[in-house]
C-alpha cells in the first residue's frame, strides 16, 4: 500500500481541513496516479472536495466515526482493519493499487501498513494546523527518489519518493 501527499517545509499539509497551496503540476500528478486504483481517506478530506463528492474514476473508502454517515459512491467504513480489507477486496477487483490520501489522522493510523510515499516537497513554510509525519527523521523510511526543482510562480517544490527501510 502506498500513500501520497503534498507537504511544505515543516510537513505541514494543511489549515482549517484545506491545502494552503494550488499547484497544478502536484494536482495532474495526484489525479494521474490514484486514478484507477482505490483510495482511502477520513471523513473530513472527502468532504474538503469539491460539493464533498468522492474522487472520479477511483474506488473511494471512507473512514469515519459517524456510525450513520452516508456518501453515493464511496465506500463508508469505520475502522482502520475495516478500510483495510475493503480496500484488498476493491484492489482486486480494479487489479488497482491502494493509496491512502489523507487527512492528518488517517496518514498516522496508515503509516505503518505503507511501503511508498508519494511526497511533494513545497519549499516554503505556511501557517498550519494539520502535519504529516516527517520522514526525514524517520529511520524506518529513506528518500529514494527527488526530482529536478519545479516551479510555480514563486513556489519551489520537488516530487520525491521514500520507501520503508526493511
Amino acid at each position: 500500500m502506498d500513500l501520497i501527499v503534498a507537504v511544505d517545509r515543516n510537513w505541514a499539509i494543511g489549515k482549517d481541513n484545506r491545502m494552503m497551496w494550488s499547484i497544478p503540476a502536484d494536482m495532474k500528478f495526484f489525479r494521474d496516479t490514484t486514478k484507477g486504483n482505490v483510495v482511502i481517506m477520513g471523513r473530513k478530506t472527502l468532504e474538503s472536495f469539491p460539493q464533498g463528492q468522492p474522487l472520479k474514476n477511483r474506488v473511494n473508502i471512507v473512514i469515519t466515526k459517524k456510525a450513520d454517515y452516508q456518501v453515493r459512491g464511496a465506500v463508508i467504513v469505520h475502522s482502520v482493519e475495516e478500510a483495510l480489507r475493503e480496500a484488498k477486496k476493491e484492489a482486486e477487483k480494479c487489479a488497482g493499487e491502494i493509496f491512502v490520501i489523507g487527512g492528518e489522522s488517517i496518514y498516522r493510523a496508515m503509516l505503518g501498513y505503507c511501503d511508498r510515499a508519494y511526497v511533494t516537497k513545497i519549499d516554503h513554510a505556511y501557517d498550519a494546523d494539520t502535519y504529516f509525519p516527517d520522514l526525514d527523521k524517520d529511520e524506518g523510511w529513506e528518500m529514494t527518489k527527488i526530482s529536478e526543482e519545479q516551479t510555480c510562480f514563486d513556489l519551489e517544490y520537488y516530487f520525491t519518493v521514500y520507501e520503508r527501510v526493511r
